[in-house]
């Protein structure tokens, strides 16, 4: 349960989706599970980044302050990090790319409660897979193999 009397308690971060769609028409149905281009449960998800870029301005005489102008926004790139599994989907994706017919992807992030109903979700569009990487193999540990996948794209919203 996300309140608790009059406190507004923080969502957990643990349970979250990521869907990978042609079009950003089809964003809101791949929420609740209509065909997906990619999609898939992530251990780890980062790079829901954005920062303004400010151009400074000094105006002769004034000396007390400089000007600060908006200029644009940056997004960082979102990695996906996952277990390795059967799926190649991701693979192919940034293979397609490579190979010079890929296609960029919008997508969504969707944070889950307890229960697993979303409760927050971030769209991002026009997505290319910029780097994919396998895991580290290592005989002497018994750990997860785990790949992640860099996604470049154009800019993101809350929903």
């Amino acid at each position: 349960m996300a309140q608790t009397g009059l406190r507004d308690d923080p969502l957990r971060g643990y349970k979250f989706y990521i869907s990978l769609t042609n079009t950003a028409g089809a964003l809101q149905k791949a929420v609740f599970g209509v065909k997906r281009v990619a999609a898939g449960g992530f251990s780890e998800c980062s790079g829901l980044d954005a920062s303004m870029t400010v151009e400074e301005y000094s105006e002769g005489g004034q000396n007390a302050y400089v000007h600060k102008f908006m200029t644009r926004m940056t997004y960082s790139n979102i990695t996906l990090k996952r277990g390795m599994t059967f799926s190649s989907e991701l693979w192919k994706w940034h293979a397609d790319y490579v190979a010079g017919r890929g296609k960029r992807l919008d997508g969504l992030i969707v944070l889950q409660n307890e229960l697993g109903l979303p409760v927050k979700s971030w769209k991002f569009v026009r997505g290319l897979p910029l780097k994919m990487s396998g895991p580290t193999l290592n005989a002497a540990q018994s750990g997860v193999a785990i790949e992640s996948l860099e996604i470049a794209h154009e800019g993101w919203q809350l929903l």
